[in-house]
């Protein structure tokens, strides 16, 4: 994985792409030629057009990438129930496009449990927060991390609560982040 990059891309297929910071969803044309700035957890931001968007991992050949193996999903328990360490590791692979750290070291994540199910299976329910509560792209980064905990073998469902109680600041970030981020 790497971030802070400035590879250009030219569009080799129409594909779908989120505007950043607003949600919105605009479709990327064959032809046109844009910036990666960002490319982590499987996912790139991309400048085109004067404006950042996100390709998720699966529209990755669109811009001229193979989509990423995500290791996490071996780490299953033998009774074929998830495994809470491939739950954290999954989540280390979701990224606010704008900020590249992760939604666990920024301290977003505020709760993970993890019961059984009926069917032998485990039910995640995770609690995570928002840099803002207004931020246009927490509907996508809680549905991420909802994807890729369901994508774990053993974990039969993921819940993923969007809460604002205690509300995020800079200092629910760990020390390695605010280093990668020069806040120390």
């Amino acid at each position: 994985m790497y971030s802070d990059i400035d590879e250009q891309v030219v569009i080799e297929r129409d594909c779908e792409a989120t505007l950043i910071p607003f949600g919105n969803k605009i479709t990327l044309k064959k032809g046109e030629e844009g910036h990666i700035t960002q490319a982590l957890g499987g996912s790139y931001t991309v400048m085109i057009r004067g404006n950042l968007v996100r390709v998720e991992g699966i529209d990755a050949d669109a811009i001229g990438k193979i989509p990423e193996v995500q290791p996490w999903l071996e780490e299953t328990e033998n009774d074929g129930r998830v495994n809470e360490k491939a739950v954290w590791e999954a989540m280390k692979t979701c990224y606010d496009p704008e900020i590249p750290v992760n939604v666990v070291d920024l301290g977003l994540i505020y709760s993970c449990e993890i019961s059984d199910d009926d069917n032998e299976g485990s039910l995640v329910a995770i609690k995570m927060t928002l840099t803002a509560p207004g931020c246009g792209m927490g509907d996508m980064i809680a549905t991420e991390v909802k994807q890729k905990i369901e994508g774990i073998p053993g974990a039969s469902e993921a819940k993923v609560e969007l809460v604002w109680d205690p509300p995020w600041d800079r200092d629910m970030i760990n020390e390695s982040a605010r280093l990668q981020l020069g806040m120390l």
